[in-house]
């Protein structure tokens, strides 16, 4: 039978190469569901006290008022198919569960869709009080839900891993068919590296059209937008310190433009090493955020998806040098894998097809 990729010209074969062959960033995705996991995680953890008042049968919109809506909108939500403090109670508890699940990577593409749901029924079910922040968290657990996230960092790696320096095959379903193996295999990496294109090109989009918008604006292009924005009340969680900021009338408006700036360049720095230091200035930029404006949720949302663009072997580097301060004196140290310095090959056709994603 003739392969697809043999009617294309030489780009599209490396094109459908790059795409069906073996999944790309493993770490980074691992790193995407670590983090996501751990900040819907404390975000539910935090509201806590709160739960009633805003997704429970307490809540001023009404769990009624919230199916009303979703006749109009489609949206659909698990916590309003019933009114029983009880059922609310369950479905939180089991939320909390899932999330901790998915950081942990433990039967990952089976909790990836549990989490997808987790945070859209959150999501819709107070819908008036979601911002840009919970609307890219909501996009990120739907695109994860394509991609291989537990292959690296997780308790199914940690299982696979295991088993197989047991001498046990570590599946979990019988063997199939070698073409079927096959087929599965390229439809599991076409579906993780389409996941993780779409996750780039989102944040790309989110990048570019703030800073696109922001220049259309007369205060940005002025360089005062960050002196009204340190002003606003909404926005001061630290009174003294939003007016020390300001006070530096030179600095801001330095900032504010570099701001402009970075956003708008972002997607045109991203494949050389340029994008090092704009990503560094773009985790400065949301710590910033998170400070002197309040939004802790939504810089770490985009903070986590900045990771997606650092490569594995950056991963690998990182995870090494933590090994190497957290090791004892005297202890040897022991390198599981694949040799150190190098990144372990990702996506071999045998534990693709016997593992689970």
């Amino acid at each position: 039978m003739t392969r697809p990729s043999a009617w294309l010209s030489v780009p599209g074969r490396r094109a459908w190469a790059l795409l069906t062959e073996r999944p790309l960033s493993l770490y980074a995705v691992s790193v995407l569901r670590i983090g996501y996991g751990l900040l819907y995680l404390v975000f539910l953890l935090r509201e806590f006290p709160h739960r009633d008042e805003m997704w429970g049968p307490g809540s001023p919109w009404t769990p009624a008022l919230a199916r009303q809506l979703f006749d109009q909108t489609g949206w659909f939500s698990v916590l309003t198919l019933s009114d029983s403090r009880i059922y609310f109670e369950c479905c939180y508890a089991a939320a909390l569960v899932v999330c901790a699940l998915f950081a942990l990577g433990w039967r990952t593409r089976a909790v990836s869709v549990l989490f997808a749901v987790v945070v859209s029924s959150f999501h819709a079910r107070a819908i008036f009080m979601t911002d840009g922040g919970d609307n890219l968290v909501l996009l990120m657990a739907l695109y994860l839900v394509l991609t291989a996230s537990g292959r690296r960092w997780s308790l199914d790696a940690r299982r696979l891993r295991t088993s197989s320096a047991g001498g046990s095959t570590g599946r979990w379903r019988p063997r199939l068919p070698p073409q079927l193996g096959a087929a599965r295999q390229t439809l599991v990496t076409t579906l993780h590296n389409c996941g993780l294109l779409v996750i780039g090109l989102q944040v790309c989009f989110v990048y570019g059209s703030a800073g696109l918008y922001k220049v259309q604006g007369g205060t940005w292009g002025a360089g005062t937008a960050l002196h009204y924005v340190l002003n606003l009340e909404l926005f001061q969680p630290w009174p003294a310190l939003s007016h020390w900021v300001d006070g530096h009338a030179v600095a801001i408006a330095v900032v504010g433009y570099l701001t402009v700036l970075l956003q708008v360049a972002f997607p045109f720095v991203l494949f050389g090493r340029l994008k090092y230091p704009v990503l560094t200035m773009l985790l400065g930029m949301h710590i910033g955020i998170a400070v002197l404006m309040g939004l802790p949720l939504f810089s770490g949302v985009m903070i986590i998806a900045d990771a997606v663009f650092l490569p594995d072997r950056f991963y690998v580097a990182v995870a090494r040098l933590c090994r190497r301060v957290v090791r004892r004196p005297g202890v040897p140290h022991a390198v599981s894998g694949a040799h150190a310095g190098s990144v372990p090959k990702q996506g071999s056709p045998a534990p693709l097809a016997r593992s689970h994603p």
